[in-house]
């Protein structure tokens, strides 16, 4: 369904990504909740690690930092004309400084990265699939590569994980 939609308004308001209509038809938005939700909902999974253990604060810290702190500079990046009540602005020059408050904020990501390939020693998670998708929004392919390697091989690992594969691909080529 198409953001646009009155559809989609219809089952979430503010029309953005993501939202899950769960089969007993409760309605979920915010990325976080979500993943919170499919944990608590199918804890056999291991889509998080497990509560008691020092990777899972770790995760929380990671999923909340990316939602709160570098997901919001996606929308600055791609609509900076909603963030202004001068109709003068530069677009460009706002786009511009949320790519840097972008880079910054996911330096500070890099830098705490503990696992290989994936975020925490312990392997793959929900948040590395959260972590993997973020990264790819913001228009900064050529810059990731070499700034934020680690982040790339969360990516990288994510993508060719066979139940992530064919989403991937069709989401980012």
């Amino acid at each position: 369904m198409r953001t646009e939609t009155r559809g989609y308004a219809a089952v979430n308001p503010q029309r953005k990504l993501p939202t899950i209509i769960f089969p007993d038809g409760d309605v979920m938005t915010e990325s976080t909740a979500i993943i919170l939700a499919l944990d608590r909902r199918h804890p056999e999974a291991g889509l998080l690690p497990a509560v008691a253990s020092p990777d899972y604060l770790q995760s929380l810290r990671w999923l909340t930092f990316v939602a709160v702190e570098i997901y919001p500079i996606v929308e600055i990046n791609d609509y900076p004309e909603r963030f202004t009540a001068d109709p003068e602005s530069d677009p460009a020059a706002m786009r511009e400084n949320a790519h840097r408050i972008w880079r910054d904020r996911w330096r500070l990501v890099e830098e705490n990265v503990s696992g290989d390939p994936y975020s925490l020693p312990s392997g793959c998670t929900l948040a590395d699939l959260y972590i993997a998708v973020v990264s790819r929004w913001a228009q900064q392919d050529e810059w990731r590569p070499t700034h934020i390697p680690k982040v790339e091989r969360i990516a990288e690992a994510v993508s060719t994980r066979e139940a992530c594969a064919a989403a991937w691909k069709r989401n980012f080529g």
